[in-house]
């Protein structure tokens, strides 16, 4: 099992990593949303919002507490998302494979997709 620590770096990197897109794109295709990051082996929850292309106010909490439901939520182990954000698990794959689970509407995976 992966520590929160590497967790909290796994996410630091996929921030940085989505904010290397094009600015202008990620403002075009990804509009206003709440987004929320579940592993569900540490109990640990990151959330945080999309809003004008940039995404800001990550927060980590406890995944007991509770939130409003947000627009995109991602829920899969420490290792599997620290593989993926790693480039060693492909998310098609994991998904396919039920070890992640991802609820968004089909317009948002789309639109993530076309960025990421």
């Amino acid at each position: 099992m992966a520590t929160p620590a590497q967790c909290r770096k796994a996410v630091k990197e996929l921030t940085d990593k989505y904010h290397a897109v094009d600015a202008e794109a990620r403002k075009k295709n990804i509009p206003d949303r709440t987004i929320e990051l579940v592993l569900l082996d540490l109990d640990l929850r990151f959330r945080g919002h999309v809003r004008d292309g940039q995404l800001c106010d990550i927060v980590e909490e406890d995944a007991g507490t509770l939130q409003p439901k947000p627009n995109v939520r991602v829920v899969t182990s420490s290792d599997d998302f620290i593989e993926m954000t790693e480039g060693r698990l492909k998310f098609a794959h994991a998904w396919a494979k039920g070890r992640v689970r991802l609820d968004a509407s089909m317009r948002d995976l789309l639109r993530l997709r076309s960025v990421l």
